[in-house]
């Protein structure tokens, strides 16, 4: 298989860092305000060297930032930066999707912490106004 991150699309290389489940739970749980490793690995259910090497790859790439909170013993946590901040948008967009198509029994919501309404989101294209995935579209891949 080809190496994603080297590829001209913007959604393969995309996928090339958070297109397993681990990454995309690992930030789920981070704008939720988890920062350390045992919170994480406590929501998730994940192994530790499975965690330890997705935080590592989130780190590395700029979607998390490490700091040590205890030098004895020595403890990180991980904060949001820009890029997993602006991550958000996405991992909504897939929730949007699996409330249509993969919706039933008991599933978890979430809601504006200020106004306590349930987040319904919409993707829009800033050049037209139209919800995106109501026109086609056409790929051009680069000369």
């Amino acid at each position: 298989m080809k190496n994603l991150s080297d590829q001209p699309c913007l959604i393969a290389r995309s996928l090339a860092l958070v297109g397993d489940a681990w990454s995309m739970l690992i930030m789920r749980d981070a704008h939720a305000g988890l920062t350390r490793f045992d919170e994480f690995r406590k929501s998730l259910g994940i192994a530790p060297t499975m965690l330890t090497a997705r935080l590592s790859v989130l780190t590395d790439e700029g979607m998390l930032e490490k700091h040590r909170y205890s030098d004895r013993p020595p403890r990180d946590e991980y904060v949001l930066t820009e890029a997993g901040r602006d991550f958000l948008p996405v991992l909504f967009a897939i929730g949007a999707w699996g409330r249509k198509y993969r919706n039933g029994g008991k599933v978890t919501r979430f809601f504006d912490a200020e106004t306590g309404t349930e987040i319904d989101p919409l993707t829009i294209d800033r050049g037209t106004g139209a919800p995106v995935g109501t026109r086609p579209i056409r790929i051009v891949d680069p000369e």
